[in-house]
């Protein structure tokens, strides 16, 4: 204590180790303050806890029912993905904010889940499946060990990163609204040229939508007045609504009723939790689909479950970055490379938790809004998912239309990346807003990334430019053209 000034009190045991978590995370270092790391997480947690009841039906299904049944007809039971989906999410989401110490959440992404349900699992079975996921998440971290992740980061133009971080916003405010039900697809029995329209008929028919109406509004009231911890607020606000609703009017689920609940119903539990039950942890054939289906076509599947990973994480993370102010002038995340890793493994536990592969989560941007700025905010989110393995009926309770406002809200905050892209120069304009608009359209980040990247290469070379783009810009440019052309190259290689 020698360092001590006269009158100043000396640091107690508690307050030492509150300075050294302060340190590790550099909180205040990011201009960010305790109270504020826990809403973030509790914020970025409920607005994908749907992970964990979306996940199941994905990929799970009931035992003797065709829905999402392997090449042997076997099925992942319900209960135990949404077990599992919740454990990896949870130890991956902690794993994260402790070694990277950003605000991103892990969970299993959409993506790839769907790939598996779809176009993997009618050829292989579900182990074999899953353990096609290892083998990407491998290829993911080795790549990320050997700095080439990292280096393609770095080599995004400027431009494109604010324009990868403005499509994330479309993309997250567009989930939002399919979320809610404000956006619906017309079916193709309709024999319209529209292909969406608001709602039913064109209208807010439904309570659970008028939710999300009333949602947006009010958060964006209490953003607008700085309240702290706004979007917490308003979820808290619209979910206590949406059971008192739920009470009165008993709509049920959109599966029994089109003007019901699109995911949760906001009903109160009548029985807190049980054990989960983790017996898929483990049921892994890491080799079994290249002897069923052989190499070469296992080769093809692998190399779309790794593009759509290391772009979908690429691009998730630029957004994330520029967004928060955690970014440098260039829009590069410092030590990229332990975060990049540490996503890549998400894949790796995905795969062995039969979860299907976990990525870095768009939604944490509505954490960020809230003021979440380092890793801490993500051991408060990885917790509560551990939490959710015990008490699932505790995070049923809020709708998905009770969240979805605040992923319109942040995707209002984060279009305002476009200010930095230059769009007087149609080089620039081109590829930018193809990153844009592909995102939400296509509903996928990395077919946003890679359209992007080939516009930008043809338009630089076409402007004479050719020189100024970064190798690895064209290597990749290449790869994605194979990637968009992989169905009729499969074709042709069958």
């Amino acid at each position: 204590m020698a360092d001590q000034q006269p009158g100043e009190q000396p640091d107690t045991p508690q307050t030492q180790s509150v300075n050294a978590v302060d340190r590790y995370f550099k909180i205040t270092e990011r201009g960010s303050t305790f109270a504020r790391e826990a809403r973030g997480g509790v914020v970025t947690f409920f607005t994908m806890a749907y992970i964990v009841v979306l996940n199941p039906i994905i990929i799970g299904g009931i035992p003797g029912e065709p829905k999402n049944a392997d090449v042997l007809g076997n099925v992942l039971p319900l209960a135990q993905v949404a077990a599992v989906t919740a454990l990896v999410a949870g130890v991956m989401t902690i794993v994260f904010g402790m070694v990277a110490r950003y605000p991103f959440a892990i969970a299993t992404g959409l993506g790839i889940n769907s790939l598996l349900a779809v176009s993997v699992a009618p050829q292989v079975t579900w182990p074999e499946a899953m353990g096609l996921v290892v083998v990407d998440g491998i290829i993911i971290v080795l790549l990320a060990v050997t700095g080439f992740r990292t280096a393609v980061f770095n080599a995004v133009p400027d431009e494109l990163k604010a324009a990868i971080a403005a499509g994330i916003g479309c993309f997250i405010a567009f989930i939002g609204f399919v979320d809610a039900g404000f956006v619906k697809r017309i079916p193709d029995a309709a024999k319209t040229t529209v292909p969406v329209q608001l709602g039913i008929d064109n209208s807010i028919a439904t309570y659970p939508t008028l939710i999300f109406a009333i949602g947006v509004l009010l958060m964006g009231v209490l953003m607008v007045r700085k309240v702290p911890g706004g979007l917490l607020i308003g979820i808290v606000i619209t979910t206590v609504i949406s059971i008192i609703i739920e009470a009165t009017t008993g709509i049920g689920s959109s599966r029994d009723n089109t003007h019901g609940w699109n995911l949760s119903v906001p009903e109160l539990p009548s029985s807190l939790g049980s054990l989960p039950n983790l017996s898929l942890v483990g049921d892994v054939d890491l080799f079994g689909a290249f002897t069923r289906i052989g190499v070469l076509s296992a080769s093809v599947l692998v190399f779309a479950l790794v593009l759509s990973n290391f772009f979908d994480a690429m691009g998730t993370m630029t957004g994330l970055g520029k967004e928060g102010g955690l970014a440098d002038e260039k829009g590069n995340l410092p030590d990229i490379g332990k975060a990049l890793v540490v996503e890549g493994t998400g894949a790796i536990a995905g795969g062995v938790g039969s979860a299907s592969s976990n990525t870095v989560f768009v939604e944490s941007a509505s954490g960020i809004a809230e003021g979440a700025r380092t890793g801490l905010a993500n051991v408060v989110t990885g917790v509560l998912f551990l939490v959710a393995m015990f008490f699932t009926p505790l995070y049923e309770i809020v709708p998905l239309e009770a969240v979805s406002p605040a992923l319109v809200v942040v995707g209002a905050l984060m279009i305002g990346q476009v200010r930095s892209i230059d769009f007087t120069k149609f080089e620039y304009a081109l590829p930018a807003f193809l990153t844009i608009v592909a995102m939400p359209f296509t509903y996928s980040i990395a077919n946003g990334i890679g359209l992007g990247f080939i516009a930008w290469v043809v338009l630089a070379t076409a402007k004479g430019k050719w020189r100024t783009v970064h190798p690895l810009l064209w290597g990749v440019a290449v790869i994605f053209v194979l990637y968009f052309a992989r169905g009729p190259i499969s074709d042709l290689l069958n």
